[in-house]
């Protein structure tokens, strides 16, 4: 199709743009030919009229679909042109945060400015055997392809880093060489990739500065080449320099510096070592000061130049030679200080005892005088005679400099020799890499003669770039068989003949040089007659006549002619040479030596190349022991000879091609300039490589991946079988122009803008189906809201229907309703108002008749009421005078006997005063008396007689007396209570009145009191109110308080409950990690054994004939075991004097001092790892004993738990006793002197067995019922203390009443205190004996560990002795040893013997005892018969035939035993036909033979033996899985068998007891069994590795690439680099071969019987590798990172999961290792738009690190025009939200991790006495015991 037919409406197009350099902008009409403007609308919403070129005609660039932009190939771009590269590159560059791009095959490097994590070890892992298409970009995935193609090839290798200063050259160059450090590694110990490394440092700093464009500018270029061996592994690099930028040293612009050396000198001034140099601040200094910025921010001079000092130090410069170096840099700093004052204008002079250069002398070793006289003075030498000179001042500066700049250029060339010398290998060189970090293109405002010298070089890159492109082209379509048309590009030799031609440039200016009298005028004038208007690409400028301009490949340059000449002469004064030649500093006059002696080593290679260190970049002046002729050589002539020097080489090699571009001037951080990139891309050839592109076929596509993504172009009538023939038949419908396109064999070749067009048409059909689709939906959507809203209408109207007719029916209700109310109100109201009248009358008759009737009653009431009144008042005035007249006549009387009274009482009074009165009354009185006395008598007879009468009536009365007289008692007890009473009353008067006083009192004072009350009351509740408030707040304080003390206490519980969670996971890791340190420093012994054993084999070979009689002893069969077993074979060794004898000539000998080293280092590991696991123990013991503080409550515990915890306390210690007893009895019988019977298989000794463990059994059924009667008095008394606890006293009642006696109660509680002290007591004894042998144990440990550590001291010692010395002391120590050992054995069995005899006193008690209680159980057996039962040994039955489970062979056959059994055995056929481990259960059964017999050494032996040639057989068919699953499995059966044997009470659980008696009896093969468990590690290790191996190449085709539900992912256009395509084709990998590989790696693991535990770490190991290797690529390929690839990775791991499932593996965590790749995927489908889904991503990724999911969503890229890419506001969202998270800033998983491996007790049920050994396996000289 025509070109403008792509120029319709919406298309998009590239204008230029003077800011922007190109603007993008979009059509708003299509376009016509003829028409002479475009319309268009520009990005930021403006108008635009475009103007065409009216001679060309020329239409504006088209700008590439979305989809093609951000392609990792620029190739792939379907419109190649210069706005379409800039866009490109500006995307990935600001967007994706990627800074490499393809361009064809050209790597272009943006300098981010920023350190980058994409460099580390695990980022080269990655890229390391990877196709360089398969990844994104990467300076390493060049570096990969140069090794690959190197070593497939056979061809040496260059890479090219060009670029402008601040590029990023250095730093890419020295990624490419630490690729190479890593992957390929050295032949040798030497570490000679260290080395090549640490070059840098030492040529950066003396030969890198400061500048305004890069603070690490290299100021000269280089190659340096690395090499390889016969197996690509670095033996050496040597390196050449070119064009050192000398006048540096003396000179610098401003804000730039000299190089770095001299600031780390200035910075180090004040160490001890540098106070002779007397250096200061570089202030201090003219070389150092001149740029104003003497510093780098972010750089330390003093760490650099340790740095600088240490590698100086690797790379063999010695301390003297160091500080050689740094006196003549000092001197040079000195030297620019000196000063010079004018005599006159041809002379000058120093002044005298001038520091400066004093200081300069005295560094520099020679005379102070000489050298003043010759920086002042000149020698001039004529035909005849020489004489002397003095110089100008100006000329006395100029040579001052000059004589800097060369010593410094001399120094320069010093340390690059020695730096070769360094990195020189003896080895030969069988190939190389070179790595080229050289200038880039320059223009500058000034340009001089290092600029042309630099342009120069490019010019000669950028031509043979151009070759190399161009057949790379021409291959491509020759490969394909497409016919071939000239591609026109740009060459530049006519350019280069313009400078290197004869009368050229450099030509002249040689010639110019030779003149006596030539200066830059004259040259240039020559310049202007040779070549201007006779060569087009020379110039002359219009305003100048010293100045010329060349037409550049990138540019046109102007130079400026001043300074030509002398730079290319670079003069010294050879007087001032001599003086520094004749220097008593001795380093000095090494830097001016002759070429020939000057040349290291390394100068000349193998291969016989010219040597690359031999020409330095920018050689100085030539030296005065040359000839006349070589002197001559100017600086143009040498850098034009090592340039063609150069490109011979890179001619005959393989180029690989690395443009840097600078992005900005400012170095900041990923910000990008059009402008100086445009120049930079122009200038560097990447746009030379577009146009190339542009100009053939770019866009390559494969038949299959044009079918995938054209399909929807094609009908179902279009589609063949033959992919091929369909492509062919839709390409000449689609395309009608067939120049547009071309069919190879196996790729499609498309013309430029024809994928698009591609894309364009895919796009329309697919929009056009998409608006089918939408219209279609839209349709039946619409139809669907129609039908929703008719029916919806249809229903309201329904529903208002029937609202208007309720509510009609509810109107005639409603008038019905209000007719009756009217009714009915209106009679309510008539109703009312007749009862309201009727009311109010009888109201108002009843007031009326009231009325009257109380008018009646009033008058009635007021004539009675006056009757009685008048009754009233006439009684009291009777009354009244009746009261008179009786008062009168009262009176009256009174008057008168008043008046008669005072009459006889005064006759009275007279007479009583006469005698006579006396005596009359005298008289009288006698008269009385005698009448008195006869009245006595008269009475006394009548007393007579009434006695007498009263004597009879006394009878009478005596009745009525008693009568009368209870009657008399109880009245007086009336009587007396009615005193009481009356006394009580009177007292309760008394009382009451006294009261009555209180009560006035009281209520005075109770007045007063209420008074004072009120007040108080008032003041209280006033106090009251306050309390109350403050009692509030104290409350609301409280529970504030008590709520702040829970969280407290809640969150305390909570952090230590995180705190000792985290410390025991911390603990777990640090366990691990040291499980994995100690792992991998057992990978790294046999790593180091199989170096030993192979250089042992090149001994052998290099020897070529051993000595007759050598054999190798079993002493010396293994390097790799403990120390242990070392220790023993040195015993081994000693015991037999006659292997000593052997010349010790005759093997290699092992290197002791490593091996003790490393048995150090496992000893340190061992401790560590107790002490770890003694602290773990002690985290877990403090975590339980929290808990059961915290589930500790006062409830009792039940009598079935106190029982359980008796019984173990009581069978603990019981068993420990026994089995004590048990072990001293076995060692007792095993030492006597009469083996025939008490040996283990002697009849006595197994009756006594026999009677031990029938007593043994007898006393635990004894115990065990003692315990039950203790706990059931436990229970008695809890069950009391329960029933004491309860409220009901019914229940108390009757447990009271079961105790019948109350002595029962007290006698249980007694019981009970008595069966708790015992306990007690019991506990007490067991924790002092546990505590007592731990610490016998400790001492015993610490003993060891001493005895140990003295071992080792000895053995060094020895070994550093003499061979006959370190025999004679060797014997002597093992004489003493042995004397000790005997002792101790004496003195044990002494103690042995004591024990016996105890026992036997024991075993007759308790067989007594036993007899005693067996008596009554036993009816049919006689007692008789049970005694003698157990002594005859002759009953003793067997079951079946006399088998042990054990194998005896001959000593001579171990040999034959191993050959057969481990290293001609077949895996499979023993996996198919045979039990599992049956190779671990023969040679332990062969083991308890020798353990029997009571062997050492045939046990030491066997087992040397079997692990030697485990390992042999490993390290011959190590990379076979079956054969590596096989051993992992026996060994660990072995492994087993010798713990479940060993005797030992923690292995021996799940034995039975016929097992039991198959446990070893005289040997510890402890220290055995952790060499087997190191051996198990060593094999798992290579297990993995091995599968490892196996499932690599499958994992990304199969997970990745591979499309397991086809049709989801879209083929993208491709580039150059091609990648491996999704489509499945013949030999590529899919899931089902991943899953086929994991089931036979399963079904092998089975078969050889491998335990479960072990399978599950070595499926969640593959399970690792699988994710980690995906995710790894994943963040690498940035083609993988889609929506539809995140569906194919969920699936593919889905699909793994069920196979999990299958296996029933789900528990054994290999799930969780993919959960990093689960996240990915799930973080390429879901949502990326919101805050909202920026939280989502925060919260699911937690498995992701920060910088992994900041990388997948940079990469994320549509693979459809439908699909968006992720802003970069929404990744700064996701950066800022995981800003806080700690985790690591790794980008790539660990892909090599390999988890610590365990080995958990499995024992075996099987029995070893049924153990039957095929015939198959040639052991028929084994035999059953």
């Amino acid at each position: 199709m025509a070109a403008s037919e792509l120029y319709t409406k919406f298309a998009r197009v590239w204008i230029p743009d003077p800011e922007e350099v190109w603007k993008s902008a979009e059509l708003l009409k299509d376009y016509k030919p003829g028409d002479k403007v475009l319309l268009l609308h520009l990005e930021e919403g403006k108008d635009l009229e475009y103007r065409l070129d009216p001679k060309t005609k020329e239409l504006p660039h088209l700008r590439n679909p979305d989809i093609l932009v951000g392609e990792n190939d620029l190739t792939a771009l379907s419109y190649l042109h210069e706005p379409a590269v800039l866009h490109n590159l500006r995307v990935r560059f600001i967007d994706s945060k990627l800074i490499y791009t393809y361009c064809g095959i050209v790597l272009v490097a943006i300098n981010p400015y920023e350190q980058l994590p994409i460099y580390g070890e695990d980022i080269i892992n990655a890229y390391s055997g990877q196709n360089m298409g398969d990844m994104d970009p990467h300076i390493f995935a060049v570096a990969e392809e140069a090794y690959k193609q190197m070593a497939r090839d056979e061809r040496n290798q260059s890479i090219i880093v060009s670029g402008e200063s601040g590029a990023g050259k250095t730093v890419s160059a020295k990624y490419a060489m630490r690729y190479f450090a890593t992957v390929s590694g050295s032949a040798s110990e030497a570490n000679v990739e260290e080395k090549v490394l640490a070059s840098n440092p030492i040529m950066e700093s003396i030969g890198n500065a400061k500048t305004t464009r890069n603070d690490n500018s290299s100021r000269f270029g280089k190659y340096i080449e690395i090499g390889f061996d016969k197996r690509y592994r670095i033996i050496g690099a040597n390196m050449r320099t070119y064009l050192l930028e000398k006048s540096r040293v003396v000179f610098q612009a401003e804000e730039e510096r000299n190089y770095h050396i001299f600031y780390q000198l200035c910075a180090s001034a004040k160490l001890p070592e540098f106070k002779m140099l007397r250096l200061g601040n570089a202030d201090n200094f003219n070389y150092t000061k001149q740029g104003g910025s003497p510093v780098i921010e972010g750089v330390d001079d003093t760490k650099e130049m340790a740095h600088t000092r240490q590698a100086c130090t690797l790379l063999g410069i010695s301390e003297s030679y160091q500080m050689g170096i740094f006196r003549i840099l000092a001197g040079i700093l000195h030297l620019g200080n000196v000063a010079f004052t004018s005599r006159d204008s041809d002379s000058c002079t120093i002044p005298p005892k001038h520091e400066p250069l004093s200081i300069f002398s005295d560094l520099m070793g020679v005379d102070y005088e000489e050298m003043c006289h010759w920086l002042c003075h000149r020698k001039l030498a004529t035909a005849t005679e020489t004489y002397i000179k003095p110089i100008s001042k100006l000329q006395a500066t100029n040579a001052r400099d000059a004589l800097a700049k060369h010593i410094y250029a001399k120094l320069f060339n010093w340390i690059v020799d020695h730096v070769n010398q360094a990195l020189h290998s003896a080895v030969k060189q069988h190939s190389f890499i070179g790595v080229l970090d050289i200038y880039g293109f320059e223009t500058f405002e000034i340009n001089s003669f290092e600029q042309f010298c630099i342009n120069y070089a490019n010019e000669k890159l950028q031509q043979q770039f151009n070759m190399h492109v161009f057949k790379l082209e021409q291959e491509e379509y020759m490969k394909e068989q497409i016919p071939w048309t000239l591609i026109d590009f740009y060459d530049n030799q006519p350019c280069i003949n313009l400078i290197e031609s004869k009368l050229g440039v450099l030509d002249l200016l040689d010639e110019e040089c030779k003149m006596p009298k030539g200066t830059d005028d004259t040259w240039a004038q020559k310049l202007y007659n040779t070549h201007l208007n006779k060569c087009a690409l020379f110039e002359k400028p219009r305003l100048s006549n010293k100045a010329f301009i060349i037409q550049h490949f990138a540019d046109k340059v102007e130079y400026q002619c001043e300074g030509f000449l002398e730079k290319n002469k670079d003069t010294v004064f050879e007087e001032q040479i001599k003086v520094l030649k004749s220097s008593k500093f001795k380093m000095l006059p090494e830097l001016f030596q002759d070429d020939e002696k000057a040349i290291s080593p390394t100068s000349a290679t193998s291969s016989g190349r010219m040597p690359l260190s031999r020409t330095p970049a920018k050689p100085t002046k030539g030296r005065p022991g040359q000839t006349a002729k070589e002197h001559k050589k100017t600086v143009g002539h040498q850098f034009r000879n090592s340039l063609h020097l150069l490109m011979e080489t890179l001619n005959a090699t393989t180029p690989h091609y690395v443009r840097c571009i600078k992005p900005n001037d400012f170095k900041f951080p990923f910000t990008f300039d059009e402008k100086r990139a445009v120049q930079q891309l122009r200038a560097c050839g990447v746009l030379e490589t577009i146009r190339i592109s542009a100009a053939g076929f770019p866009s390559r596509w494969t038949y299959q991946e044009f079918f995938s993504r054209y399909r929807v172009l094609m009908k179902q009538k279009d589609v063949l079988s033959d992919r091929k023939q369909t492509c062919k038949n839709v390409l000449e419908k689609l395309i009608l122009d067939k120049d547009k396109y071309q069919f190879g064999k196996t790729k499609i070749f498309f013309r430029a803008g024809q994928v698009a067009y591609l894309e364009k048409l895919r796009a329309d059909k697919l929009r056009a189906a998409c608006i089918r689709i939408q219209k279609t939906i839209r349709g039946w959507l619409l139809r669907k809201k129609y039908l929703r809203m008719r029916k919806a209408a249809i229903t309201v109207q329904r529903y208002v229907r029937g609202y208007q007719a309720r509510c009609y029916a509810k109107f005639l209700r409603r008038t019905k309703a209000a007719t009756i109310i009217q009714k009915y109100w209106r009679m309510y109201i008539v109703r009312r108002k007749y009862k309201i009248r009727r009311t109010a009358t009888i109201v108002l008759q009843s007031y009326l008749r009231g009325y009257l009737a109380r008018n009646r009653y009033r008058k009635m009431l007021r004539e009675h009421k006056a009757v009685i009144i008048q009754k009233w008042v006439r009684g009291w005035l009777a009354r009244t005078r009746y009261k008179r007249s009786m008062h009168a006549i009262i009176y009256l009387q009174c008057c008168f006997r008043r008046m008669m009274a005072k009459r006889e009482l005064k006759k009275l009074k007279i007479e009583a005063r006469s005698v006579e009165r006396y005596k009359k009354l005298h008289i009288g009185m006698e008269n009385k008396i005698m009448q008195l006395q006869r009245k006595v008598d008269e009475q006394n007879k009548d007393y007579k007689c009434l006695m007498e009468k009263l004597t009879t009536l006394e009878g009478i009365y005596n009745s009525e007396t008693e009568k009368l007289r209870s009657d008399l008692e109880r009245l007086q007890l009336s009587e007396e209570e009615a005193k009481v009473a009356t006394g009580r009353v009177l007292s309760l008067q008394e009382e009451i009145t006294k009261l009555r006083k209180d009560l006035e009192q009281t209520q005075s004072e109770k007045k007063s009191i209420e008074e004072r009350a009120d007040k108080y009351k008032q003041e209280t509740e006033q106090l009251v109110s306050n309390l109350k408030e403050e009692n509030t707040l104290l409350k609301q304080e409280k529970e504030a308080l008590n709520h702040l003390i829970v969280e407290q206490a809640k969150e305390m519980t909570e952090t230590m409950e995180k705190k000792l969670v985290e410390e025991t996971k911390q603990l777990e890791l640090d366990l691990n990690d040291e499980r994995l340190r100690y792992q991998n420093l057992l990978n790294e012994f046999s790593r180091l054994e199989e170096r030993y054993d192979d250089l042992k084999e090149e001994m052998t070979l290099m020897v070529n004939v051993p000595k007759p009689g050598h054999k190798r002893t079993d002493s010396t069969h293994s390097s790799n075991e403990s120390e242990y077993t070392f220790s023993s074979e040195i015993a081994e060794t000693e015991d037999m004097p006659l292997r000593t004898e052997e010349p010790s000539e005759k093997k290699v000998p092992l290197d002791m001092s490593l091996f003790l080293k490393l048995q150090k280092r496992v000893t340190e590991l061992e401790q560590e790892k107790q002490v770890m696991q003694d602290e773990l123990d002690r985290k877990e013991e403090q975590v339980l004993r929290s808990k059961a503080k915290e589930e500790e409550r006062p409830q009792i515990r039940g009598a079935e738990l106190e029982y359980e915890s008796l019984k173990r306390q009581e069978l603990e210690s019981e068993n420990k006793k026994l089995k004590n007893e048990l072990n001293e009895l076995r060692k007792a019988l095993s030492e006597k002197s009469a083996p025939e019977v008490t040996a283990p298989g002697a009849p006595a000794y197994r009756v006594l067995m026999e009677q031990l463990t029938s007593v043994s059994e007898e006393l635990d059924v004894r115990k065990e019922e003692v315990l039950i009667l203790r706990s059931q008095l436990v229970s008695q008394k809890e069950a009391i203390q329960h029933k004491n606890t309860m409220t009901d006293s019914t229940i108390l009642l009757e447990d009271v009443q079961k105790m019948k006696d109350k002595g029962e109660i007290a006698q249980a509680y007694i019981g009970l205190k008595e069966t708790n002290r015992l306990l007690e007591s019991q506990l007490q004894s067991q924790k002092r004996s546990h505590e007592n042998e731990a610490e016998a144990l400790r001492g015993e440990i610490q003993s060891l560990k001493e005895e140990n550590n003295r071992q080792q001291q000895l053995l060094a010692q020895n070994l550093q002795l003499p061979p006959e010395a370190r025999i004679e002391a060797s014997l002597q120590h093992e004489i003493t040893r042995l004397t000790n050992e005997n002792l101790d054995l004496m003195e044990q069995l002494e103690k042995q013997d004591k024990t016996v005899r105890k026992l036997k006193k024991q075993l007759k008690v308790f067989a007594k005892k036993i007899g005693e209680l067996e008596v009554g159980q036993m009816e049919n057996i006689s007692p008789g018969q049970i005694i003698d039962e157990p002594i005859r040994p002759v009953n003793i039955p067997r079951k079946e035939k006399d088998f042990q489970g054990m194998l005896e062979y001959k000593k001579e056959d171990e040999q034959k035993l191993v050959k057969n059994l481990i290293l001609e055995l077949k895996p499979r056929g023993v996996a198919v036909n045979l039990i599992p481990g049956l190779p671990a259960y023969i040679l332990f059964m062969c083991v308890r033979h020798a353990d029997y017999l009571n062997d050492d050494q045939k046990v030491r032996s066997l087992l040397t033996s079997t692990i030697n040639s485990i390992k042999k057989v490993l390290k011959k068919r190590g990379d076979d899985f079956e054969t590596v699953s096989f051993w992992l499995s026996n060994t660990c059966r072995f492994l087993h068998c010798l713990k479940q044997y060993s005797g030992e009470e923690g292995f021996m659980k799940h034995n039975t007891s016929r097992q039991n008696e198959h446990c070893l009896t005289n040997f510890d093969l402890a220290e055995y069994r952790q060499v087997l468990s190191d051996l198990a590690i060593q094999i798992y290790q290579q297990l993995v590795r091995v599968l490892e191996n196996i499932l690599q190449p499958m994992i990304v085709s199969g997970m990745l690439e591979h499309e397991t539900i086809q049709g989801v992912s879209g083929v993208k256009p491709t580039g150059l680099r091609k990648r491996t395509s999704s489509i499945a084709d013949e030999g590529t990998y899919t899931l089902d071969s991943i899953l086929r590989q994991l089931n036979s790696f399963h079904s092998v693991m089975c078969q050889h019987g491998m335990d479960p535990e072990l399978i599950k770490q070595v499926v969640k190991q593959m399970f690792y590798i699988v994710g980690a290797i995906t995710l790894n690529n994943l963040l690498l390929r940035k083609d993988m990172c889609s929506w539809s690839k995140g569906m194919q990775i969920r699936y593919n791991v889905s699909q793994l999961e069920e196979w999990l499932r299958d296996k029933n593996l789900m528990n054994s965590g290999a799930k969780e290792t993919l959960e990093p790749l689960i996240q990915a995927a799930q973080l390429l489908q879901v949502k990326k738009k919101t805050d909202d889904d920026a939280e989502a991503i925060c919260s699911m990724c937690s498995a992701l690190t920060t910088a992994q999911i900041v990388k997948v969503l940079n990469l994320y890229t549509p693979v459809n025009e439908f699909e968006e890419r992720v802003s970069v506001s929404f990744i700064r969202t996701i950066q800022m939200r995981l800003r806080d998270r700690k985790d690591s800033p790794q980008l790539l998983m660990d892909a090599k991790h390999i988890f610590p491996v365990t080995f958990p007790f499995n024992p075996s049920s099987l029995a070893l006495e049924t153990i039957q050994i095929p015939a198959s396996l040639g052991l028929g000289f084994i035999s059953r015991v």
